[in-house]
């Protein structure tokens, strides 16, 4: 495996031959490259005056990353009391609606800026959290969404940098030299920072435009500790933990983050992906610089375009189409057809070069699916297809693990199974939205009330568990994030015509 790049950034200039996508400058001259750099700056994270310091390192302590997380507390728990209370459907009379919706209007930015600030400062899997929360369609309370995460979406690719020195001490320590001597050209200031680096422009001495990811000194160590707290939380639930099987879960958790640490691991990965799709010309991936990229330096080649956000608010309709498409064929085929699941679909990882073309930026968080599971994954999918109920219920029990002896469960996790599969079952053209990718969370919070608060019953009672296997779970991350990128993009199109080649078809071992 070789292969990519993983920031979450703006870059310079689109590849050769593609056409300028909607809002982008001119780029045939000198003075629309300048305008373009100037611009590009414009969106670099905000840095801190020359007066005031930035730090060298994110806090790696344990109870201090707890303690600041602790802190957060206040002001977002009344902000999930409230998503959770509207999700299942809760009535207040007029006056309290009134006063309800005054209080969280009031306080859904302050929270938002407090997470900004903490998470910001923390990186890591709190930060990776904070992104999440920022395009994941149903975590913010209804009606203040865009309150709250417009706030947010600073997190998917401006997070607070670390000084200039830190980078430097990382760069000659993996390098074996300064940036300077390194590279022809070095800017001293990154472009985009994200949970686990910062990215900078350089030049290579060859002469190629390259960015060049960093990793926050320190930020295993972090990471280390925040999944130790997740741990500690497992052991605290004890028996309750064991039945949700939450420890497989947080296992799952740790290896795929800790292997995310590696940036040699995702050279490789972005390589995979590349010669997976190297006969699709919409999917752009930039290639690897393998003798600048160490565990710690990641170097690719600098590609241009727009940002999602900017992409959703000035594209036409059909160049939405059309990257919508693009983004679903660069997440199918690869985990239908060779069992490699992208999971981190945030906003950030994405370039929109014109049209249909696409730049994908980030590998670091993938997985290798076992061919019998991504057998599994096809086969109840193929039986709603067909209309085999018997199949589809089989498929639920050996494949997802839903449990047919609790009734109440069964029909609400066969029914979001249903929910979830529909635009690869439909063979329809199918508009994605955010209402809909809403309700891909608010349905399950539903439907567990009717679960664990029976009329009648003063004791709550847990839903059956879902023997699911750790596999997928990222599976589910990757689900809710996808729904909510195409939500935003309104992509429309006949997603089951495009996939069905795939999920029809046989595994592969992966390109070498």
């Amino acid at each position: 495996m070789r292969g990519p790049s993983s920031h979450n950034d703006p870059m310079s200039s689109p590849p050769e031959g593609a056409r300028s996508p909607p809002g982008a400058p001119p780029r045939d001259d000198d003075a629309a490259s300048s305008e373009r750099d100037a611009a590009d700056r414009a969106k670099a994270p905000v840095l801190a005056p020359d007066n005031v310091k930035r730090p060298d390192a994110p806090p790696t302590s344990r109870f201090g990353r707890l303690a600041r997380l602790a802190a957060l507390a206040p002001r977002a728990l009344p902000m999930a009391a409230e998503t959770v209370r509207r999700a299942m459907g809760g009535v207040r009379d007029e006056d309290e609606e009134r006063e309800s919706r005054q209080r969280i209007l009031g306080s859904a930015r302050k929270t938002a800026e407090a997470m900004l600030k903490t998470l910001g400062d923390m990186k890591g899997l709190p930060l990776k959290l904070g992104q999440m929360a920022s395009y994941i369609e149903g975590i913010a309370p209804p009606g203040y969404e865009e309150k709250f995460q417009s706030v947010l979406k600073r997190l998917q690719q401006k997070a607070p940098p670390l000084s200039r020195e830190a980078a430097v001490r990382v760069i000659n320590s993996e390098l074996g030299g300064s940036p300077e001597s390194v590279f022809a050209q070095w800017e001293a200031d990154p472009f985009a920072a994200a949970s686990i680096g910062q990215v900078h422009r350089a030049t290579t001495r060859g002469g190629d435009r390259v960015a060049v990811k960093v990793q926050y000194p320190g930020i295993d160590k972090a990471i280390e500790n925040d999944l130790k707290s997740l741990s500690l939380l497992e052991t605290v639930l004890g028996p309750v933990g064991r039945r949700y099987h939450t420890k497989e879960t947080l296992d799952e958790i740790r290896a795929v983050f800790m292997a995310e640490l590696d940036y040699r691991h995702e050279a490789d990965t972005a390589d995979v992906f590349r010669a997976i799709h190297e006969d699709d010309p919409e999917i752009v991936i930039p290639r690897v610089h393998h003798s600048l990229t160490t565990r710690r330096v990641l170097t690719c080649e600098l590609l241009g375009g727009v940002d999602y956000q900017t992409f959703c608010e000035r594209a036409p309709q059909a160049d939405r189409d059309a990257a919508g498409k693009t983004i679903w064929r660069f997440m199918f085929r690869p985990l239908y057809q060779y069992g490699l699941l992208y999971a981190d679909p945030h906003p950030g990882n994405y370039r929109f070069l014109g049209g249909g073309r696409v730049a994908f930026l980030d590998f670091g968080c993938t997985k290798q699916i076992p061919e019998s599971l991504v057998v599994g994954l096809k086969r109840y999918v193929v039986a709603q297809q067909v209309g085999d109920q018997e199949e589809f219920e089989r498929a639920c029990v050996e494949v997802l693990g839903y449990d047919k002896s609790d009734p109440e469960s069964w029909k609400l996790y066969t029914d979001y199974a249903r929910l979830m599969s529909r635009p690869l079952v439909e063979d329809i053209d199918y508009r994605h939205t955010k209402a809909a990718a809403r309700e891909a969370i608010a349905f399950l919070v539903r439907g567990g009330k009717k679960i664990v608060f029976k009329s009648g019953e003063q004791l709550p009672s847990m839903p059956t568990p879902v023997n699911m296997p750790s596999d997928f779970t990222f599976v589910n991350r990757l689900q809710w994030g996808l729904s909510s990128i195409m939500g935003g993009l309104e992509s429309e199109g006949n997603w089951r015509r495009i996939t069905d080649p795939w999920l029809h078809g046989p595994v592969h071992a992966l390109p070498s």
